[in-house]
C-alpha cells in the first residue's frame, strides 16, 4: 500500500509546527520559572532582526539584489524566520497587554505556517501525487481509475498550491502590525 499524503507529508509538517509551539511554551515557562520574565521583553528585538534578515532571500529571488546563492539564502530564510518567530513568540508570551502586538503575533503565526506549507509540503506533495499516479498506471489501471485512486491526495495538493496567495499578503499584514507595535513601543517607552 502506498503511504498517504497526510502521513508522509502533512504529519511531519504538523510535528514541526508543534515543535515551534512547544519550544515557545517551554521558553516562556523557563523565563517565568527562573524569574527572568524581563528577558522576554527584549527577545522581540533579535527575533525581529532575524526575520528582517531572512528577507534577503526574497530580495534575491525578486532580483532586487544580485549577490548570494539562492539555495543558501533560502536555507537562511527558513532558519532565520523560524528562529526569529520563536523569539518573537516567546517575547509575546502569555501576556495580554494590548491588541496590536497580538494582531502582529497572529499575523506572524499565520505567515510562518504558510511558509512552512510552501517549504515542507508543496514540493514533496507534488512528487508524492505524481509517484502515486505512476504506480497505479504501472499496475495497469485506466486513467479514470488512476484519477479516482489519487482523488483526495490531488484535492489536498490543489489546496496546498494556493499557499503563496496567503503567504505574501499575510506577511504584509504582519509587517504593518509589527511596525505599529514597534512604533508604539518607541513612543510609550520614550525612546523617541
Amino acid at each position: 500500500m502506498i503511504p498517504s499524503l497526510w502521513r508522509q507529508h502533512v504529519l511531519p509538517f504538523t510535528l514541526l509546527a508543534g515543535l515551534l509551539a512547544a519550544a515557545t511554551l517551554a521558553g516562556d515557562y523557563l523565563l517565568h520559572r527562573l524569574d527572568l520574565v524581563w528577558v522576554g521583553r527584549y527577545l522581540g528585538i533579535p527575533g525581529t532582526l532575524l526575520i528582517v534578515g531572512s528577507l534577503v532571500y526574497s530580495l534575491r529571488k525578486r532580483k532586487f539584489i544580485a549577490s548570494g546563492n539562492p539555495k543558501s539564502l533560502l536555507t537562511l530564510h527558513e532558519f532565520g524566520a523560524w528562529l526569529g518567530s520563536l523569539l518573537v513568540l516567546i517575547h509575546a508570551g502569555i501576556h495580554f497587554n494590548a491588541i496590536l502586538p497580538w494582531l502582529a503575533t497572529a499575523a506572524m503565526g499565520v505567515n510562518v505556517i504558510s511558509g512552512m506549507v510552501g517549504k515542507l509540503l508543496l514540493d514533496r506533495a507534488r512528487g508524492h501525487v505524481q509517484g502515486q499516479r505512476e504506480h497505479y498506471q504501472l499496475r495497469g489501471l485506466s486513467r479514470p481509475e488512476v484519477e479516482q485512486a489519487v482523488f483526495w491526495d490531488a484535492v489536498t495538493l490543489d489546496a496546498m498550491t494556493r499557499w503563496r496567495k496567503v503567504h505574501i499578503p499575510i506577511f504584509v499584514v504582519f509587517a504593518v502590525t509589527a511596525l505599529g507595535h514597534i512604533a508604539s513601543i518607541f513612543l510609550f517607552w520614550g525612546w523617541l
